[in-house]
């Protein structure tokens, strides 16, 4: 199954944080109570990452109001024979 990153924003003040996280905590969603918070770090974000289907699913996590912004990206993993032959492929040297 795919692995996604969804990273979703948020204002940038501590009202708006706490707020956030009060809604992603209400949920009761293992998903959302488990999510990683940026706020402590200068970075408004929550971030999750998550086995699913796909980024619509991985977008359907997320509270309706967070999941027109929010940000789903596709995660792989590499292996060494996998650069070395996407290298020789296009001519190139690593």
């Amino acid at each position: 199954m795919p692995t996604f990153l969804i990273e979703s924003s948020h204002e940038p003040d501590t009202v708006a944080c706490a707020r956030v996280v009060k809604v992603f905590l209400a949920t009761g969603s293992h998903f959302l109570t488990h999510a990683h918070w940026g706020c402590m770090d200068g970075v408004h974000s929550a971030f999750l990452i998550v086995d699913v289907a796909d980024k619509q699913e991985a977008r359907g996590i997320l509270p309706p109001a967070f999941r027109a912004d929010a940000r789903i990206i596709r995660l792989h993993h590499f292996s060494m024979a996998k650069v070395d032959e996407t290298l020789a492929r296009h001519g190139a040297s690593g």
